[in-house]
This record gives C-alpha cells, structure tokens and sequence, in this order.
C-alpha cells in the first residue's frame, strides 16, 4: 500500500539556501581535486590528496552531494512522484557517467573510473524511490544505518567477484581513481531523504527557506549549485590544462616523490630484516645520493644495467653508514 506524502512536505521548486549549498560543496571538491591534480603532476612535495586528512576530506565531500542528493529526491517527488523530470534527470546523470567512464578508459586504462560518484548518484536515485514514494517515514533511516553498517558486518565470498565491485562488500578495494561503491554510500543518500522529509517542514518555516542570495559570492554559489553536473564534468579538465601549462614553466617541485621514495625504502628495508632507525636513516641518505648522483627520475623510469649497478651500491653504502660501519657514499 502506497503511503501518502505528509502535506507540510516542500513542493518541488528550487531553494536557494539548499543550491548556495551544493555549490558549497562544488568548491570543496575543486579544491580537493586541485590538491590532486598538483601531486599528480609533481607540483608539490607529495600528493596531500592522499594522506590521511585528504581523504577524510574526500569523504565529507562526497557524502555531503550524496547528502543532498537524498533531500532533492524528496523535493522533486514529495508530493507526487515527478516521471518526467525524474527520467530527465537521471538520463543525464547516468549519460554523464557513461561519459566518465569511456573518458578515463581511454586516458588511464589501469585506473578508470567504473562506479564513481555519478554512477552512485544514478543508481541511488532509483533505488531511494521506494523510500519517498511508498515506504514509511522511519523506513529511510533505518535504511540508511542498515546500509552504513553493512560493510562492517557483510563481506567477502560472492561478494568479491569483480563484476559486484560496484556494491562495495568485497574485501578489496578495486584499482580505480574515484571508487563510491552502493555500501556505505548509498546509505548517505537515504540520509538525505529521511532528513528531508522528517525536517522539511521545519525547514519551511524557517528564515532558509525564504533566502536569497544577494552578494556576489553567495550568487555565485547558488548558481553552481543549479548547474553542478556540467561544472562537475568541466572542472577536471580545466584544472588539469591549467596546471599542466604552470608544469611547463616551473617544472616539478624539487622535493617531489622524496617523501614517497623514502617511505617506500624504509617499507622494503624494515620487511627484508632492517632495523627501523636505521632504514629511516639510509632511506634519507639514498634518496640524497640519487639526487647528488643524478639516479633520480621526476618520473618512473627504468635502470640501465650500469645505473642499476650504482644505485645498489649507494644504497648498501647507506645502510651501512646508518648501521655506523662504514662512512656515508
């Protein structure tokens, strides 16, 4: 039995406070991807993307689009379910996705993206339907806890198979540059439509719902917010151009992959049977010889015999000087 939508639930027009507040997120994700695109292109020391606190912020960003994503989905179809503009809508979403897809297939074959946050976006939108429409008001936040915790209770067997990547139960995690698999993601989804249609009459009365922008920022704001799927789809590329012609003209950091490298030696020496001060210290003292030595690459590259020659004994020489045997090469 369907169940009818409370009346107090907002009807379908755009708020201002809610656009103003994607394109929030808009700029968050420009700037974490910026911060992306530099350590990709050896810009600065390391990539910040990817430590600790980047990722966290990778995270809050993505659950705040999934977030709103859900209340949305109640403003389009809270009173009535909306075929017309739904299908429109997820036409596009999940054409933009394809367009992804096929893109980063071509440009890094390794890495591409097969369910990122568009194709979550697509594929949530449907299944949060029955959320809105029919299920009961408390059906969406138990939902949303179900499908939250779900990767801590359910994994592997079947689930590991590739061709079910896309529900996130597997004990890996794929090779892939921007990964948003259904569990936990889709949870945040139901989020946003439990907020929705428990706070929205609330959030009707209060002095948000009335909002406009006035200043220039907020404006600006609020018109991304409307126009997020094409700035999504154009940002990348430009960001990537832009950063690519500043590689052109300074180069890459000097300090660039330094971090990484060491890391990397202190990993291998410390498994091979190092004691870890002292591969923290050869770790520095290689990474200086290769650069002294002209060993050091801005990017990958393989030895030849006599360099790899070279870089062995530099590095034995190191360790040796770490151990306090022997002087530094």
């Amino acid at each position: 039995m369907m169940r009818p939508p409370p009346s107090p639930v907002a009807p379908r027009f755009r708020y201002a406070a809610l656009d103003a507040a994607r394109g929030v997120a808009l700029v968050a994700m420009a700037l974490y991807h910026a911060t992306w695109d530099l350590g990709a292109l050896r810009l600065t020391p390391e990539n910040y993307a990817l430590t600790p606190p980047g990722r966290l912020a990778a995270h809050g960003i993505a659950g705040s689009f999934l977030i709103l994503v859900g209340i949305g989905l109640v403003l389009m179809n809270g009173e009535r379910f909306a075929a017309r503009p739904f299908l429109l809508r997820l036409a596009r979403i999940a054409g933009a996705a394809a367009l992804v897809t096929v893109a980063t297939l071509v440009a890094d074959p390794s890495s591409y993206i097969f369910f990122g946050i568009l194709h979550c976006i697509a594929v949530s939108s449907v299944l949060a339907l029955p959320f809105v429409r029919v299920l009961p008001g408390w059906a969406a936040l138990l939902g949303a806890a179900l499908v939250l915790a779900a990767p801590h209770l359910i994994s592997g067997g079947i689930l590991d198979a590739p061709v079910l990547s896309f529900v996130g139960l597997g004990r890996g995690t794929p090779q892939t540059n921007d990964y948003v698999p259904l569990f936990p993601w889709f949870g945040l989804v139901l989020l946003g439509v439990a907020a929705a249609l428990h706070g929205l009459p609330a959030f009707r009365r209060s002095r948000l719902a009335d909002w406009s922008p006035t200043g220039r920022t907020t404006r600006g704001l609020a018109w991304a917010g409307r126009h997020s799927l094409a700035i999504y789809l154009v940002h990348q590329p430009v960001l990537m151009a832009l950063l690519t012609g500043v590689l052109s003209v300074t180069g890459p950091h000097p300090q660039a992959g330094v971090a990484e490298f060491r890391a990397l030696y202190r990993r291998n020496c410390v498994a091979t049977g190092g004691e870890a001060e002292v591969c923290t210290r050869a770790a520095a003292c290689v990474s200086d010889a290769f650069r002294r030595e002209h060993l050091w690459a801005d990017t990958p590259r393989s030895f030849t015999a006599e360099e790899r020659l070279r870089a062995q004994g530099l590095s034995q020489g190191c360790y040796e000087a770490a151990e306090g045997t022997a002087p530094a090469p």
